[in-house]
């Protein structure tokens, strides 16, 4: 087999992790997806010179680190609404969209390979950690990701990064520090049936506009976001009567289409269009905390739900 057909085959198994990883590092689904493609390319362009002082799955890994760290030095960290200051205490308060912020985007579980793999890797690409890792400087970020997440040894990290052992574990240090500092969901409390069973209330509930039913699956200090919106609200005082007010408008509630997206339950969110026709406009991201729903983020972009494996329009 030539050096070619070795390349295509281990990129083509190892793609989807690939995607991931690049995801963790930069934040944005198709800021991941244009690395891992130039990292092919990066690949097919030295696969000849590769050496074979590693494996072609770690040298694949660290070409994309590499794509990643020069993506990172030409803009920003990603946020959150969130992340971006106090909620608001005014469900009447007037939502806009700020174009000007580099948003955080989520990761459709569908890109993510088959159902084994994705319960391997949900963990690491759930939404506060991915939003966490924002926060660190671009090397602890790969650092962190390189040890923590693939299990390299500080000499390997120390070698992609071209700096020497010692600064590695500086690097991850200071990155553990600062992710101890944050406020981080745990470990997945509810397995995929029973998350999937309480998606399924929340969008009987939203559909039928029934704020009443929607209060049984959701926490007192339940939180609303919708990017690229940076007023949100939390508590249900506020998302409760956000939530009646946007029910009144033209077109009513919208209709939700169950799926997953960075280890969570997730939803395709479709609106009627002037002629009458149920269009995807975003992916709405869950998070659980004690049995319930604490956590609803809308990403907007029909994009996004046709990449989660669902149709562009109903």
């Amino acid at each position: 087999m030539s050096s070619e057909e070795r390349l295509r085959d281990e990129f083509g198994s190892l793609r989807p992790a690939l995607v991931a990883h690049c995801y963790r590092m930069t934040g944005s689904y198709q800021d991941a997806e244009d690395a891992v493609q130039e990292t092919y390319l990066k690949a097919a362009k030295g696969v000849d010179g590769f050496e074979g002082r590693s494996s072609l799955k770690t040298w694949l890994y660290r070409i994309a680190t590499n794509t990643c760290l020069t993506e990172l030095n030409h803009r920003g960290r990603r946020m959150l609404p969130a992340g971006l200051g106090a909620p608001s205490d005014d469900p009447e308060t007037r939502v806009f969209a700020d174009d000007t912020v580099a948003w955080l985007e989520p990761l459709p579980d569908a890109v993510l390979g088959d159902p084994g793999e994705v319960v391997v890797r949900r963990e690491s690409v759930r939404l506060a950690l991915v939003a966490a890792l924002q926060h660190l400087p671009a090397r602890q970020r790969a650092a962190f990701l390189l040890r923590e997440v693939l299990s390299w040894s500080a000499a390997e990290i120390a070698d992609a990064l071209g700096v020497s052992v010692p600064a590695v574990k500086s690097l991850l240090q200071r990155a553990r520090v600062r992710l101890d500092e944050l406020d981080l969901d745990g470990p997945p409390e509810l397995g995929p049936e029973a998350e999937r069973a309480l998606l399924d209330r929340y969008i009987a509930a939203f559909e039928a506009e029934d704020t009443t039913a929607l209060r049984a699956v959701i926490r007192d200090d339940f939180s609303l976001e919708a990017v690229p919106h940076p007023v949100w609200f939390q508590g249900l005082a506020v998302c409760l009567p956000f939530l009646d007010r946007a029910f009144a408008a033209p077109g009513g509630a919208a209709r939700l289409v169950p799926t997953r997206a960075n280890g969570q339950p997730a939803a395709g969110s479709y609106r009627r269009d002037a002629a009458g026709v149920r269009r995807a406009d975003g992916l709405w991201v869950f998070t659980v905390t004690g049995g319930r729903f604490s956590r609803a983020v809308k990403f907007h972009g029909a994009q996004l739900v046709t990449a989660a494996g669902l149709p562009d329009r109903l």
